[in-house]
């Protein structure tokens, strides 16, 4: 009998240690659930210019995902061979599947803030450390515009990623073998004007049929640096209507119309960085980021200099810039606006300029001292001369469509370039074709 009792005993204790192990295991497994419940996964996007910048934002995405707390980084490189960046997001923010935070050009801020795409982040900023100041007050006019009572500062879309102006990119055996003045001569001297400018354009176009002295890319930006620097402009001063028939757009437009005419430059539609790359332009017109692509030049010296001061005594440099703002139904705010901080950290931004494509948008002397640094080109000073030179900020249209207006000055301008449409039929018509767009 005390046999059988001390078996029952010992058959109760075991399945008591077994219940007990049971539930501690459970209670385990749900503190691990609870942890796991904690952990926020937040995706991102940019535009890459190429795979080693691509594999760069890999890189930041993973070093912040190690550091913020609770928070998983998902990093996805946009791009695509059927429709633009822009619209790819756009369809994935009506299908509700975009990623939570993303990059855009500035000039799409206005489209997808009016079309109630974005978070407003104002009231999450301003219990962080946040201030605008931190970045040029270009982008942060737009960033922080609100298209329901048209004022600026009472709200906040995103933070400017980098920005950027344009310069011309130089092929100093070229320019030397023509017997042309070095432009970053000139331009130490005061000397660099559209005059110079044009006579180092014929001086290296006279070194071959297959040699050209000046190339551009054929959109908005580098068009608009000749028509800005003769006192022209995209917009009227309130930006509610077109500015391209004045005297100083049509002034801009004439000068390109000429050396293009004279056969001085790439034809225009035509992509001008090949011929740069073999060695075959003497003058480049871009921003800084062709840089990257510029590193890998082995056959010929590179350098570059800053645009030309035209008629109203500037450069008509733009300050470019691209913002990341969060998608309005984003389930984790506070998360996604912990990547932004961290995404537009002077760290990050420096290490983003490192590789050679932007400029840090932060104001600070530590970071445009740190991009002097950024080499080549050696004349970095150069893009900074630009942001120095009161340029234009690239903005969007609040009133209005961009899309539409872009499309339409464009053709109208690759017309005139391409000698089929004179200045006059240019000057008589644009008002009434672009001012359509601003409703």
């Amino acid at each position: 009998m005390k046999k059988l009792f001390s078996i029952f005993m010992i058959t109760i204790l075991a399945l008591s240690a077994t219940s007990l192990f049971a539930t501690g295991q459970q209670e385990a497994a749900g503190e691990q659930e609870v942890t796991m419940a904690e952990d926020v996964v937040v995706t991102w996007r940019t535009r890459p210019g190429n795979q080693e910048e691509s594999d760069l934002y890999k890189a930041i995405s993973d070093q912040i995902s190690s550091e913020l707390d609770g928070i998983t980084l998902v990093y996805e490189p946009g791009s695509s061979s059927t429709s633009s960046y822009q619209d790819v997001l756009k369809t994935e923010l009506a299908s509700g599947v975009a990623p939570d935070l993303f990059w855009i050009p500035g000039s799409d801020i206005a489209e997808f803030a009016k079309r109630d795409l974005l978070l407003d982040m104002r009231a999450i900023a301003d219990k962080t450390d946040h201030k605008d100041s931190d970045f040029y007050p270009g982008p942060m006019y737009h960033l922080t515009f609100d298209p329901n009572n048209m004022k600026s500062g009472e709200t906040l879309w995103g933070l400017p990623r980098d920005v950027s102006t344009m310069a011309l990119y130089l092929n100093l055996d070229l320019i030397a073998e023509s017997g042309a003045p070095d432009p970053r001569e000139l331009a130490k001297q005061g000397k660099w004007d559209w005059d110079a400018c044009y006579e180092v354009m014929k001086a290296v176009s006279n070194l071959g049929d297959d040699v050209y002295g000046y190339g551009q890319s054929s959109w908005w930006g580098p068009y608009m640096t000749w028509m800005n620097s003769a006192g022209g402009g995209l917009f009227n001063e309130d930006r509610t209507g077109t500015n391209m028939h004045t005297e100083g757009s049509l002034k801009g437009l004439a000068f390109q119309q000429k050396f293009y005419n004279e056969n001085l430059a790439v034809p225009y539609g035509e992509d001008a960085e090949p011929p740069f790359k073999a060695g075959k332009l003497g003058m480049y017109e871009n921003g800084r980021w062709v840089t990257p692509g510029m590193r890998t030049i082995a056959d010929f010296e590179w350098d570059v200099v800053e645009l030309p001061k035209g008629p109203a005594g500037n450069q008509g440099n733009w300050l470019f810039w691209g913002a990341y703002v969060a998608n309005k139904d984003t389930e984790n705010p506070e998360a996604v606006f912990k990547l932004l901080q961290a995404l537009t950290s002077a760290e990050v931004q420096a290490q983003v300029a490192a590789a050679g494509a932007n400029i840090p948008s932060r104001t600070s002397k530590d970071a445009l001292d740190a991009f002097l640094k950024f080499t080549p080109p050696e004349n970095n000073q150069a893009f900074l001369n630009g942001l120095a030179d009161s340029p234009a900020s690239e903005g969007p249209m609040w009133v209005g469509n961009w899309s539409e207006y872009d499309a339409a000055l464009g053709a109208k301008v690759s017309a005139v370039l391409n000698n089929e449409m004179s200045i006059e039929e240019f000057a008589n018509g644009i008002e009434a074709e672009l001012n359509k767009f601003f409703k």
